[in-house]
């Protein structure tokens, strides 16, 4: 008996070592292994509302300074402001081949929380971060953010409206290769007159052969400009249908396979899309799912014609 009491005191220290809780104070340095071991692994499609969205962070506490110890300041400041004793708690982790997407709640006193998304390598490293959730509203509206597995971030916000019908608007997010946070999908049934179109390609170069504007009216159209690769050209399309009832808009690079057909494909993106060329038109056809980028009674499948260029005024 004597000599199993060494054992046993070994034992009892090693599994009171183990359930030591880890220090997130940020006072004392933390080790990745232990501050990633607070998130809870998301595997499937997740949503939140600014309706329940105190309910679904952790009650553990993760202090300032910690989060400071893995996410620059220039990203963890614009969600918190000026106040440094915000709350923090951990929400979540959705873990991909090369990213990690960690979500955190961020408590700024007043009644307001904030729901943001941290994006790390697969070593961890940071790459980026955005705000997808604020209680801090008045305005009528339920607000929400929806993640599916790719991950897609899909803001909405709805209330009901004039006859009782849903009125809402989403944009959907997506962490690119580039490296930043890019808007793939904008669907609303908010009065189209105030929905206004911008065209972020606009005053691109446009003197390669196919770059101009095709067209079907001011809401339904596409915008072909150069880059510096003469068979890839920038676009950026736009449609709406059923009366605005269903929209969708893609920015991208298109690259040509022969001299008059193109093809839209970017890594991570399941979305496909074909271009023909046919004397001043083209037809775009939607071939992989797209649904990031439109709403879901509407498709990538349509033809435009090519507007006729201003004359440039002879010089005096």
């Amino acid at each position: 008996m004597k000599n199993s009491l060494p054992i046993l005191f070994v034992l009892l220290f090693a599994v009171g070592c183990k359930d030591k809780q880890v220090d997130l104070s940020g006072e004392t340095p933390i080790k990745v292994a232990d501050f990633m071991g607070v998130f809870k692994k998301i595997t499937g499609n997740y949503l939140v509302a600014d309706t329940n969205i105190n309910k679904v962070s952790d009650t553990l506490t993760i202090g300032y300074k910690a989060l400071l110890q893995f996410f620059p300041d220039s990203a963890v400041a614009p969600v918190v402001g000026n106040n440094k004793k915000v709350v923090i708690h951990p929400v979540g982790i959705i873990e991909k081949d090369k990213e990690k997407y960690l979500l955190l709640n961020f408590n700024t006193g007043k009644k307001q929380t904030k729901l943001a998304v941290f994006v790390t390598d697969e070593k961890n490293r940071f790459l980026g971060s955005k705000e997808l959730l604020n209680t801090n509203h008045n305005d009528g509206y339920l607000h929400s953010v929806s993640i599916n597995r790719e991950p897609t971030f899909l803001i909405s916000k709805e209330k009901v409206g004039k006859d009782n019908a849903i009125q809402y608007s989403r944009t959907g997010w997506v962490y690119n290769s580039a490296g930043i946070f890019m808007v793939v999908i904008n669907d609303s049934n908010e009065d189209p007159k105030k929905m206004v179109v911008i065209n972020p390609i606009d005053t691109l170069p446009r003197k390669n052969k196919y770059s101009g504007d095709y067209v079907q009216d001011k809401k339904n159209y596409i915008s072909i400009r150069d880059t510096h690769k003469p068979d890839v050209y920038q676009f950026f399309i736009h449609f709406e249908k059923n009366e605005g009832g269903c929209t969708g808009e893609l920015k991208g690079e298109m690259k040509f396979r022969s001299p008059n057909t193109a093809v839209f494909t970017e890594n991570g993106d399941p979305c496909v899309i074909d271009f023909t060329f046919s004397g001043n038109e083209i037809t775009v056809k939607e071939q992989g799912s797209c649904g990031n980028h439109r709403g879901i009674k509407c498709y990538f499948d349509d033809t435009f014609v090519k507007k006729k260029e201003p004359k440039k005024k002879a010089a005096k």
